[in-house]
């Protein structure tokens, strides 16, 4: 259940914050990937420097970091949204209280209030603290706001004194967060959904054709979020030297023709996803053998290849949600609210060639998502962008 998930990881300032160690080693091994939030307490105890070396990722502790990352001050956002699953453990009874009562002073109770993900908390002190009135009064309401409690297990503690509060088993994290990961559907659940990503190729002859720079980043990163909502994803991929996404069912074409064939063929899908680069324009006459440079005319004449957007828009069932890409070099949301009424789709992301870090090729990209009555803006990777544009659409129908 773990694996391709994304799991927050709160350290807060108890002993047993060096056993979060081994927790997010084996959050690993199950094929998450884990983000690391502590509070500055929890630094005492384990250096921030392990947990991101182990994690791969900066560790998040204040809310306003160092002027050379003031940027971040709003990463609980970014990391309520990315998130799978937020685990706590250990949880300090002072961070339980400010759970209770939605109090936010540091990284780690900031991106409690912003998680979307459900909340694992796993409650270790000393017996006496656990059993005290107002730790059983706070466990009884954060439980009433929907988190998960796991509760801690009897024996030795750190004061040397024996009770209940020790951290519970590895495995016994683990079984709780597969359970709870497990019991989470999607708005996607059970939906069919048709991603197209990559470029198209209009041969010429067999050695010539006509294309674009697209290297099917963007595309592929929505069929991964599509996946991750729960979806059965099947992803139709123009020439790309890209990896294929695990767990999802691809089908490679090379032209436009070879995608409006294969589109077709899916129609009925609950979502289409139109990312791909299409060529507009196809060679109104094709070569059987290379043209030599001797014999060949400079001109080429060329014929418009079907608008598979347009003709999705034409036919479209009530049940489906069809989602364009537009990409722009001028007059960018004009152009694409523009593309959303012609095409009849229901939603149009819409990004600009003109800016820096965006468009092909690159791994991050900045999007308009336009709809028919709401809008709004991501930036980020292009797997965060193709995440939060979905949860957006798909929260807003």
């Amino acid at each position: 259940m773990l694996s391709g998930k994304r799991i927050i990881l709160g350290v807060t300032g108890g002993i047993a914050a060096y056993k979060a160690v081994f927790l997010l080693r084996e959050f690993q091994k199950a094929g998450a990937e884990v983000r690391v939030t502590m509070t500055p307490s929890a630094t005492r105890f384990v250096g921030l420097e392990t947990f991101t070396s182990l994690s791969g990722h900066d560790v998040a502790i204040e809310i306003f970091p160092k002027e050379e990352q003031a940027t971040e001050w709003t990463r609980h956002i970014n990391w309520g949204e990315w998130a799978d699953l937020f685990v706590i453990a250990p949880c300090t009874g002072n961070t339980l209280a400010k759970i209770a009562n939605g109090i936010s002073d540091n990284m780690l109770t900031a991106t409690v209030l912003a998680a979307r993900s459900p909340l694992l908390i796993c409650p270790t002190m000393d017996g006496e603290m656990y059993e005290s009135p107002s730790v059983s009064e706070n466990l009884k309401k954060v439980e009433s706001f929907g988190y998960h409690i796991l509760e801690p297990e009897s024996g030795f503690l750190a004061s040397g004194l024996e009770g209940k509060g020790r951290l519970p088993e590895i495995d016994v994290i683990l079984e709780k967060a597969s359970e709870i990961i497990g019991s989470v559907k999607g708005p996607l659940e059970g939906k069919k959904v048709i991603v197209t990503a990559g470029p198209t190729r209009e041969f010429i002859d067999p050695v010539r054709f006509i294309s674009n720079p697209s290297s099917g980043k963007m595309g592929f990163a929505m069929a991964t979020a599509a996946q991750r909502l729960g979806a059965e994803v099947t992803l139709i991929h123009g020439p790309v030297s890209i990896d294929k996404p695990e767990g999802i069912i691809t089908k490679s074409i090379v032209s436009a023709e070879d995608l409006y064939k294969a589109v077709q063929q899916n129609a009925d899908a609950d979502v289409i996803i139109m990312s791909a680069a299409v060529s507009d324009f196809t060679p109104a006459n094709t070569f059987e053998h290379k043209v030599k440079k001797e014999s060949g005319d400079n001109t080429i004449n060329l014929k418009n290849t079907t608008d598979i957007l347009s003709w999705l828009g034409e036919r479209k069932p009530t049940h489906q949600t069809l989602i364009g890409f537009a990409m722009e070099t001028q007059n960018l949301i004009q152009n694409a609210t523009s593309k959303l009424e012609r095409k009849k789709a229901d939603w149009i992301i819409a990004n600009s060639l003109s800016n820096k870090d965006t468009g092909f090729e690159a791994d991050t990209n900045q999007v308009h998502v336009l709809g028919k009555s709401s809008k709004t803006e991501f930036k980020g990777t292009k797997q965060e962008v193709a995440e939060r544009v979905l949860k957006f659409i798909f929260d807003s129908e």
